[in-house]
């Protein structure tokens, strides 16, 4: 009598579908915390201080991220960000566990920390996103407080562009000055693994300056700026996040650490696909991947050069490296 597992799996055969056997890494039982960019360092200290205490995952990203949100003052990211093509700042972010369970918001205005109420969206509702009005009311329903949060220097940096009102991407402007100061910019996307072997992932942003009013990029996309499965890995993206939607992006990379390629495999795959889809659009836009291990393997990738990222555990607190590139030529 034929099982179903081998029923399954020749009917996949039968119908040309390459069988690709699930290669799972061994938890190593070694909490771990990685985020994008150099504002990382940062952000992963205050990860840690509950990683490194025994905490959760999910506690430590939804942390991490709150830091940038607030302390950070980072034109892309949280209540110093830069508004839309209207003079508006909208925040952006997701949260997700390894189990599956995850929540997002997008195109919250006036509310500080758009991490923590997308984990309320996970945690108190039956949906995965809320936006606009909607996400602003269910925040204010939960206890947050309302508050107008564009600064002083955003909305004079906004009123200096409405003199031309042009927008085009650049590669990687967050790199053209010395790390850490006012010219840093991008999503911060935050992955941790704890003690107990369980993965989370968190996003966070206030998205591309000037933007189209109600535009979102990938960051609160489940599946696109963040994805996390404690069978595998857990992956978050950077760049133009258009890219990373039409790819489904940060799952691709999770399914090829699956299929069995390492994280920075699965990251520089995932590139290329982005390549072939629009090959002369990657010439001029920023892509970065970066990928954790359920066994704490870290591994990243960029179009092009520029994009660092951060780790932090017990051995090493403010860890920056560079990633690799597609592109090795710096364009500017």
């Amino acid at each position: 009598m034929t099982d179903r597992r081998t029923f399954l799996q020749a009917g996949a055969l039968a119908a040309g579908v390459a069988a690709f056997p699930r290669v799972q890494a061994k938890a190593s039982g070694r909490a771990r915390v990685v985020s994008t960019w150099d504002f990382g360092v940062g952000a992963n200290q205050a990860a840690w201080k509950v990683l490194g205490n025994g905490g959760s995952a999910l506690d430590a990203v939804e942390a991490g991220a709150r830091w940038a949100e607030s302390e950070l003052c980072n034109p892309t990211v949280g209540r110093c960000g830069n508004p839309d093509r209207d003079g508006v700042l909208s925040l952006d972010a997701s949260i997700m566990k390894g189990d599956g369970s995850c929540g997002s918001v997008a195109a919250l205005v006036d509310i500080a920390h758009p991490v923590s109420v997308a984990r309320k969206v996970m945690e108190q509702t039956p949906h995965v996103m809320l936006v606009g009005e909607g996400a602003q009311q269910f925040a204010m329903q939960q206890g947050f407080k309302r508050e107008k949060l564009l600064t002083p220097e955003a909305e004079k940096a906004w009123r200096e562009w409405l003199k031309t009102a042009q927008y085009t991407p650049e590669i990687n402007v967050e790199r053209r000055s010395r790390p850490g100061d006012s010219s840093n910019h991008d999503t911060l996307g935050m992955l941790a693994v704890d003690a107990q072997g369980q993965l989370a992932g968190a996003c966070t942003t206030s998205g591309m300056a000037w933007k189209l009013h109600g535009r979102v990029g990938d960051s609160p996309i489940i599946g696109a700026g963040l994805y996390v499965d404690n069978e595998v890995g857990a992956a978050t993206a950077s760049g133009v996040g258009e890219e990373m939607i039409r790819n489904a992006a940060s799952f691709l990379v999770v399914e090829l650490m699956r299929q069995g390629r390492t994280p920075a495999q699965a990251c520089r795959e995932a590139i290329a696909r982005v390549v072939r889809k629009r090959p002369e659009a990657s010439k001029t836009l920023q892509v970065c991947f970066l990928a954790l291990g359920r066994n704490g393997e870290v591994g990243a990738y960029a179009l092009h050069r520029g994009f660092v990222y951060a780790v932090c555990d017990a051995e090493r607190q403010d860890d920056l490296r560079d990633a690799a590139s597609v592109y090795t030529t710096e364009q500017t």
